[in-house]
């Protein structure tokens, strides 16, 4: 099944539901097939065929939703770009998958503009809401184009998206997602529309990341209403989740934290959520713990992936959110809940190796492997990358660290560059990082490791302090030592006002490691 088929078969069974919610608009399923429609037609008038790539440029609105569905619809290919992304950046992606039409907001013209001469193959501009010299407008496009139904010949294995990773380390690395690699998730996840069921899902995440991505296939074959917020901020969240009465949420762990401690929480009635998912960072164990505290009935699940594996990939599900039982099974969920990823999903397959790629025994630490038919088949244009990526029969390499239990529950245990290893002895920093959370005066926290002569590698802690607290890295140091084996405890301590992360909310260990990366105190 491709993804053109999940909004052309909701917009028949409920065609008067409304399909986006967007600042004070609303286009129900019908609608927003028909400006679909308008935008294929009119992309069709541009020479777009099979095979070729659009890209836009923009936060999260209701044109990225139709601009997809036209995209796929035609069989081109919708390479959706980080708008947080630098002009080298933008001109390296723009030329590495040759796109013939971008479409942008205004906000972005400018930037694109000072790059033009170096885009050949970029034959059309599209802005979505105004129309600057030497830029197409995006609602006369849609004026003037046909309403009719566009189809194309499209194979469930043909590329429908070309996203780009979020570059930590060396240029941005495409990867291409084919309609099955969604289709395969959806179909086996999600409930098909109803008529007698009507949800609302709140959509955060940007649509350059696959969990955005994700969510609006799932909305859509589900015939939920989406939500959409162009950028996350969080009374803008809690008044939105009031006033749609939002039923699902996705949030990453920063999201998360800001919501739960924000001051005014307990003014906003958030009594319509059912469902949050978390993931796309590693949850701080306070943090959760807190949330399912103050959101008695919301079922949260930890979903676990990456835009190599068209995201989702493993599950930590409801039930084990709900610490119950006898004292040995509390026990169990508890540990489960401070580090694993959960299990994986049916149409995944997840190993664990060693640096040889031999399968390690139960409960010891390796690279987590993942292969299935969502796995992508290699980087664009990078053979190099993908020769490392993947083996060859076909299992992919995700860089984590884990391990997996007797129930076949996986734990993560770092990035395979994270990793801390003293004295020959594995240090997780996701261990060391849920205990500094659990500090009273930190407000975030992550752990490097330093270079030391004789233990190769010693814990390094970067710490942000909650507002108007004071400490001494002695008082963080003595806080670990008493709760974690001697050699996993901090040996140095930094300071900082805030943590370097990507737009999803990960931490960027990479710049720590440069900035902080001396056996010293800062």
């Amino acid at each position: 099944m491709n993804t053109t088929e999940f909004l052309m078969i909701t917009s028949a069974i409920v065609p008067d539901r409304p399909a986006i919610a967007f600042e004070g608009k609303k286009y129900t399923y019908a609608e927003l097939n028909e400006r679909s429609n308008r935008v294929a037609n009119a992309l069709a008038g541009l020479e777009v065929q099979k095979g070729d790539m659009v890209a836009i440029l923009q936060v999260n609105c209701n044109e990225h939703v139709e601009v997809y569905n036209a995209v796929a619809k035609l069989g081109a290919i919708f390479i959706p770009l980080n708008f947080r992304a630098k002009a080298d950046e933008l001109e390296y992606m723009l030329n590495n998958c040759e796109a013939k039409v971008v479409f942008t907001g205004e906000r972005y013209v400018d930037i694109l503009n000072s790059i033009r001469p170096q885009l050949p193959k970029v034959q059309h501009f599209i802005c979505l809401e105004s129309k600057p010299e030497g830029t197409l407008n995006y609602d006369e496009l849609l004026a003037a184009a046909s309403p009719e139904e566009v189809f194309s010949e499209i194979d469930d294995d043909d590329v429908t998206i070309l996203m780009y990773t979020a570059g930590t380390t060396g240029r941005p690395k495409g990867v291409p997602l084919t309609h099955s690699s969604f289709s395969t998730y959806v179909l086996g996840n999600v409930t098909p529309v109803d008529i007698e069921i009507a949800e609302t899902n709140l959509l955060t995440v940007p649509l350059y990341h696959v969990a955005g991505i994700q969510a609006v296939m799932a909305a859509i074959y589900g015939g939920r209403t989406l939500a959409m917020m162009s950028q996350f901020e969080v009374k803008d969240w809690m008044k939105t989740v009031q006033q749609e009465k939002a039923n699902r949420a996705m949030l990453v762990p920063t999201m998360l934290k800001r919501v739960i401690d924000d001051p005014d929480f307990d003014k906003y009635d958030l009594s319509s959520l059912r469902v949050i998912t978390y993931g796309a960072a590693p949850m701080p164990f306070e943090v959760i713990k807190k949330a399912i505290e103050i959101f008695p009935g919301v079922m949260f699940i930890n979903a676990f992936g990456q835009t190599e594996t068209a995201s989702t990939i493993t599950s930590l599900g409801p039930d084990d959110h709900v610490i119950t039982g006898s004292d040995e099974e509390k026990a169990k969920k508890l540990k489960r809940l401070q580090s694993s990823i959960g299990r994986p999903m049916e149409d995944v397959q997840i190993k664990i190796v060693d640096d040889q790629g031999n399968e390690v025994p139960t409960g010891e630490v390796g690279e987590i492997l993942a292969k299935g038919p969502r796995v992508m088949s290699g980087y664009w244009k990078d053979e190099e990358k993908t020769a490392k990526a993947l083996t060859a029969d076909g299992w992919l390499h995700t860089s984590d660290k884990g391990y997996v239990d007797e129930e076949g529950y996986i734990y993560l245990a770092g990035r395979g560059d994270d990793m801390i290893i003293r004295a020959g002895e594995n240090i997780s920093p996701e261990e060391v990082e849920d205990i500094l959370y659990a500090h009273p005066k930190i407000e975030e926290a992550a752990v490097i490791g330093v270079a030391d002569p004789d233990w190769g590698q010693e814990p390094k802690a970067i710490v942000v302090l909650k507002k108007g607290e004071a400490a001494t890295p002695d008082e963080i140091m003595e806080f670990c030592r008493q709760r974690l084996s001697s050699f996993k405890r901090p040996r140095y301590v930094a300071f900082v006002d805030e943590l370097p992360r990507t737009s999803t909310g990960k931490i960027l260990k990479r710049i720590l490691r440069e900035q902080y990366g001396e056996p010293k105190n800062d």
